[in-house]
């Protein structure tokens, strides 16, 4: 494809690479912000996306973000065929190529329909107006008099249509509008946005004609795997690699050395081979010393010892309203709580994988990765070779959760195929490869105190927390911010309380970890939860009217990690999730015998969600048999997109809560494969409903928000039934006793 070359207000050009017709280029911001600002901020060429109409009457969104199955290629196309006012089959998406210099790609924080709607919406807009005007000097009549519809212009009087693929060329000819000021449809008239769609990925998931990573197969494609050292931080000592290559198939055994920040890969010994069974069989056979590194004594019990160690002393204060201490020394009523969380695994069901083809003057890539402009620069600095002479190809990727945000398997490859004399190679991971040398969710452990008065109002609420902080490994200085990456919403609850104090103490490890589906959400949301209950359990007061008597008249709570770029919390819309979650699920209403509810609420990624949940407890296991979701994340694009993403939510935490932790052991990961990292089956699985509140307001994220509540939810509806309050995730059949 062309680059293009545009001044800071020139987006619309035609290109010969794309076909003829109207093209139309944009940026698209990370977050949702005034685009039109951000255009006119941007140096020349701030383009990451073009919309292109081919004479045949075809509309293309070209656009840099990773599909990774949130419907993504679905709900901005959907935007764009709005203000386009074309026929929704008539609109397609190309996945766009890496550069850098012209494309803002990254997909994670729940950010992509959020940070597209307004820009998308402008430029289908803008492109629209020009087709208007080219067929109104097509007729020589006025513009007002004319209007886009179904994929052409029609003019009223004369009943003259022509269609958008007729006009794209002289379009293309005509001034731009400025962003600022060009008409946007009425929402009131929308006839794509705000109804249940077919994603357009679906046909051929369901058929198998989908290419995910792992179908790469590149002309004289090798396959590499790496015998890593099973000790986070270990490294090689040394290797007998005569067995190996004594396997038919493979091909050479060479060592490739670890990488710190910027890719944090383990670095190893590779096995190169014709086919992958002979690299994994080839694994096999080597005889390798490690050396195991400074973590070889870690464990999970040593971890645990180091929580109660630094909650046993004053942590870092991170913020503090009032006296906390002083209102629970005088309170009627106090109650304490702790929480411990283990590390998580990703568990995508695409293994990680990466191919790599390094020439002497360029390099081609293709990779299932959330961060494909993170991926070329390190190809482009393994390979010595410039940027845009290295082209990523982003693939479908079977899962992401924040996993595919990282580079390490992408350095692996690059290192590979930089000796593999320009054949093209893929690095595989086996699934024990990936449930071992994984980036975690962070173990934590959580330490809460709150104070009643007679009425049941909050006095005082304090909460400790000591993790294994992401900050603090992704940063150089990371440590002594440790904190930012670990709260989220936990610094500023809904709940209302003079006295509020929060504090942390970093606890050491060497266990990689990173972002997780819900990032911090995924604990602060439980933690946060499951105390309000102990309160209203304290304070004898039903758990839903306890959680609004607090939430307390309608206001808005800036976000105090990020109070000029976070949008406040709206207690009107939690409110009002809270009280239609509780609706659909029937709450106060009759449950049968050995059945009990639990509720949770939450503000996450701008948007908020309530969960009840219905458990059963038996042979020292929880079921759960129905979970009712009310979700609100701004105008829904694609509605039947935003269930599948709740439910699918729902059971990424589901499976956290009540299945297998990942434990240390020996400085290294106890489990290997779903045979010990166990996951819910499908008769495990509950009813989930999700009833999403067709808002007017701008979307906001949804892939993430529907983790955090689905947990205390669930204990809530343990502690109803049982009497048994959850402090250890997963639920363990000794916590039910």
């Amino acid at each position: 494809m062309t680059t293009l070359t545009l001044d800071r207000r020139a987006f619309l050009k035609t290109s010969s690479a794309a076909g003829a017709g109207l093209l139309v280029g944009f940026y698209l911001p990370a977050h949702a912000t005034d685009p039109a600002e951000d255009q006119e901020k941007k140096p020349p060429n701030p383009l990451n996306a073009w919309v292109h109409i081919s004479p045949e009457n075809k509309v293309t969104l070209i656009l840099g973000k990773s599909e990774m199955g949130q419907g993504v290629m679905t709900a901005l196309p959907m935007i764009l065929a709005e203000e386009l006012s074309v026929d929704w089959k008539n609109v397609s998406v190309q996945q766009a190529p890496t550069n850098p210099e012209i494309y803002d790609h990254g997909t994670g924080g729940s950010g992509s329909v959020a940070g597209s709607w307004l820009p998308l919406r402008r430029a289908g807009a803008a492109a629209r107006e020009m087709l208007i005007a080219a067929a109104a000097q097509r007729w020589n009549v006025n513009p007002n008099t004319c209007k886009a519809k179904d994929g052409g212009v029609l003019h009223g009087s004369r009943k003259n249509f022509l269609t958008y693929g007729e006009l794209a060329e002289d379009a293309a000819k005509l001034p731009i509008p400025d962003f600022k000021t060009v008409p946007l449809k009425n929402s009131d008239d929308f006839t794509i946005v705000g109804r249940d769609t077919v994603r357009v990925d679906a046909a051929e998931k369901a058929t198998g004609k989908a290419k995910f990573g792992i179908d790469s197969r590149p002309p004289g494609l090798l396959f590499a795997v790496i015998a890593r050292c099973p000790v986070f931080g270990g490294k090689v000592k040394s290797f007998d690699a005569a067995k190996a290559k004594s396997v038919r198939g493979v091909q050479d055994v060479f060592a490739i050395d670890p990488v710190g920040p910027g890719a944090f890969s383990a670095g190893g010994v590779v096995v190169l081979a014709e086919n992958s069974w002979a690299a994994m069989q080839g694994r096999e056979a080597l005889e390798i010393a490690w050396d195991e590194g400074p973590h070889a004594e870690e464990s999970s019990d040593w971890l645990s010892k180091q929580f109660l160690e630094n909650a046993s002393k004053p942590g870092k204060v991170v913020r503090n309203d009032g006296d906390a201490d002083a209102a629970l020394a005088g309170a009627a009523r106090k109650v304490e709580a702790f929480y411990e969380f283990p590390f998580a695994p990703h568990a995508t069901m695409e293994p990680m994988n990466c191919t790599v083809q390094i020439l002497p003057d360029r390099a081609e890539a293709w990779i299932p990765t959330q961060a494909p402009q993170w991926a070329q620069d390190i190809i482009s600095k393994v390979s010595k070779l410039p940027h845009e002479k290295v082209a990523v190809h982003t693939t479908l990727m079977g899962g992401g959760f924040g996993r595919r945000y990282q580079a390490d398997f992408v350095m692996e490859a690059a290192q590979v195929a930089s000796k593999t004399n320009g054949k093209p190679v893929m690095v595989l991971w086996t699934r024990e490869d990936d449930m071992q040398h994984d980036f975690y969710r962070p173990a934590s452990h959580h330490r809460f105190a709150g104070a009643l008065d007679d009425q049941g109002n909050l006095l005082a609420w304090k909460h400790f927390q000591t993790s294994t902080s992401i900050q603090a490994m992704w940063r150089p200085d990371g440590e002594k911010t440790a904190e930012e990456s670990e709260f989220a919403t936990a610094t500023f609850i809904p709940y209302q309380t003079p006295n509020f104090r929060i504090a942390y103490t970093l606890a050491k490890s060497g266990v990689p970890r990173a972002w997780w589906r819900s990032v911090e959400h995924s604990s602060s949301g439980f933690v946060v939860e499951s105390f309000v209950d102990e309160l209203a359990a304290a304070a004898k007061e039903d758990p839903l009217a306890f959680r609004l008597k607090l939430i307390g008249a309608d206001r808005k709570i800036p976000d105090f990690t990020n109070p000029k770029e976070g949008r406040p919390l709206d207690t009107a819309r939690l409110k009002g999730v809270l009280k239609l979650a509780a609706e659909q699920a029937g709450w106060g209403k009759p449950l049968p015998a050995g059945v009990a509810r639990g509720i949770a609420a939450y503000f996450s990624f701008e948007s908020y969600t309530a969960c009840v949940a219905e458990v059963s407890v038996k042979n020292g296991a929880v079921k759960v048999h129905r979970l009712v979701y009310a979700v609100d994340c701004g105008r829904p694009i694609n509605p039947e997109g935003v269930r599948a993403q709740v439910e699918s939510a729902a059971i990424y935490g589901l499976s956290a809560a009540t299945h297998d932790a990942i434990t240390i052991k020996g400085g290294r990961v106890e489990q290997a494969n779903f045979n010990d990292y166990d996951m819910p089956r499908m008769p495990e699985t509950p009813k989930t409903e999700v009833h999403v509140v067709m808002s007017k307001e701008e979307p906001t994220g949804i892939g993430e928000p529907g983790l955090p509540v689905v947990t205390p939810a669930i204990c809530n509806a343990v502690f109803a039934l049982t009497g048994k309050r959850i402090r250890h995730l997963p639920i363990r059949a000794e916590d039910l006793a």
